[in-house]
């Protein structure tokens, strides 16, 4: 098992904050964004590296992070730089997806995450899930809000999590399930996501891959409790902060 973290965004909603850095290099309480994802990721079963992907204007200051960190006894990081510069010319979530398996040479199964979305959900028990099915695994989460929903790609599941429905950003929400940025992909996809771009695909939003593959075989969403924190504004930043502030 191999994960891929997602951290190549400009996050331009966060300016100036991440003008000269990376949002999941932004303090929160004591720590760092990143290292409250990376609690999670070192839990995962199997895991045998985990590769970072990033922009040139960001990955010297990733490359002092995973250097800084105490990785004895845990899966080594490697930091991949896309080469790209700036919003014009991103290679976009699943554009480096592709990149990371090319350049990697990665024949195994995959997590992949956002860099940048601090979640409680229960991982391992994700990935046992995974293993069950023995097919692509997202996670769901019940988001009550409807206004939340909407920002979300929401699923319909049947009674065994089998993904029937799936749509990106839904004004009219067909169920209460939102998915957020962590899937589980065995080694037989990797291939499709080459196919999925051919077809002449977004290669931006991640969920639009899973939005597209479940129409072809079958997607199941793990329904994870907890909940999942992706810090896009300067205001949810600020609240996220005063909430780990009093954690700590």
């Amino acid at each position: 098992m191999i994960a891929i973290l997602l951290a190549a965004g400009y996050a331009t909603r966060l300016y100036p904050l991440t003008k000269d850095k990376p949002k999941s290099l932004l303090p929160l309480g004591r720590r760092l964004i990143i290292d409250y994802i990376m609690d999670s990721v070192d839990l995962i079963p199997d895991l045998k590296s985990v590769i970072l992907v990033t922009n040139d204007r960001f990955a010297s200051q990733f490359e002092q992070w995973a250097s800084g960190t105490n990785r004895e006894g845990k899966a080594p990081i490697t930091i991949l730089n896309d080469g790209t510069t700036d919003d014009t010319n991103k290679k976009g979530a699943i554009g480096d997806i592709i990149y990371t398996i090319e350049q990697m040479n990665i024949d195994e199964d995959i997590c992949i995450l956002a860099g940048d979305n601090i979640f409680t959900y229960d991982i391992v028990r994700m990935y046992d899930f995974f293993r069950e099915k023995n097919a692509p695994t997202l996670v769901a989460i019940n988001v009550p809000e409807l206004h939340q929903r909407q920002k979300l790609a929401v699923a319909v599941l049947d009674d065994d999590c089998r993904v029937l429905d799936m749509e990106e950003k839904p004004q009219v929400p067909k169920s209460c399930w939102g998915i957020y940025a962590t899937y589980f992909y065995g080694r037989d996809i990797l291939p499709l996501f080459s196919e999925y771009i051919e077809e002449g695909n977004s290669p931006d939003a991640p969920g639009n891959f899973p939005s597209w593959l479940y129409k072809r075989m079958p997607v199941y969403a793990f329904k994870g409790d907890g909940e999942c924190i992706d810090i896009g504004t300067l205001e949810n930043y600020e609240k996220t902060c005063r909430d780990y502030e009093e954690k700590d």
